[in-house]
């Protein structure tokens, strides 16, 4: 039977990306493609609940490949493909490829990988492909590697119920200097807020400054920055490791709850 694969991504159903992806992926197995029918970066796992979605069959720009775009989120996406759409059983979920990283604390924010969240909570091994660039992008090198990886969860040597996040410095695969598993880095943002006036009532953006990058070794920023391709393992549980001393801080809150003391 072949490998049921869904491909999404967070910058449209369009996306260069998100088909060069597909090429590679066909070789490997059957593919779907349900994607947004419009840009989503920065929506995170946000999820359509209050209004109806809406999907249509599209053209695919790659022949005999099925493809659907979702007027909502990535996450939709993938919750409308594992429910509704896919005919055969998927074993595979791709979320991209997107252009430009996806790093660090963006990943909370992250459309593409909040649609391999998706999976990851159906159990199904998901992966984010991202290329850390805007201009002139290497999409060849990063399909090639979802092609490989597929290849390998073919052949049943991938753990199953994994998230992985993978970037890819911006490079020809010859320039490339190798591959660096990861834990996450530290990249933030002084956000901005720029108000204007419609000719009925003010309104305001919120646009995202210049990152400021925490370059550690051993995180997917510092991978980049050195040239490597960076593979972080994600998981959902956001728990910090703070527990011990949070433990001894907060221990009196239960007698001053009951008491009615202050919980300062």
């Amino acid at each position: 039977m072949d490998l049921g694969i869904l491909v999404t991504n967070d910058d449209g159903i369009y996306a260069p990306g998100l088909w060069m992806l597909v090429e590679e992926l066909q070789k490997v197995g059957q593919v779907i493609v349900v994607a947004p029918d419009r840009e989503q970066s920065g929506i995170g796992t946000a999820v359509t609940l209050h209004q109806p979605l809406r999907v249509r069959p599209v053209k695919p720009l790659i022949p005999k490949i099925k493809a659907y775009s979702v007027e909502g989120t990535p996450a939709d996406s993938v919750i409308l493909a594992l429910g509704m759409l896919a005919e055969n059983k998927v074993n595979l979920i791709f979320s991209g490829i997107n252009e430009g990283a996806n790093l660090g604390d963006d990943v909370l924010l992250s459309g593409t990988v909040g649609a391999a969240f998706q999976g990851y909570f159906h159990k199904l091994p998901s992966i984010a492909l991202s290329v850390a660039s805007w201009e002139n992008v290497h999409f060849d090198v990063a399909a090639k590697l979802g092609g490989l990886l597929a290849s390998k969860i073919m052949a049943g040597s991938f753990p199953q119920g994994i998230l992985l996040n993978i970037n890819l410095p911006n490079l020809p695969v010859e320039k490339i200097e190798g591959i660096e598993f990861t834990r996450l880095g530290q990249r933030s943002y002084a956000d901005l807020i720029k108000p204007g006036y419609d000719g009925k009532r003010e309104y305001y953006w919120v646009v995202r400054g210049n990152p400021h990058w925490t370059i550690e070794q051993g995180t997917d920023i510092g991978a980049i920055e050195t040239g490597k391709i960076s593979i972080t393992p994600l998981h959902s549980n956001l728990t910090g490791n703070y527990e011990a001393s949070l433990r001894e801080y907060l221990s009196s809150l239960p007698r001053e709850l009951r008491l009615g003391g202050a919980l300062a």
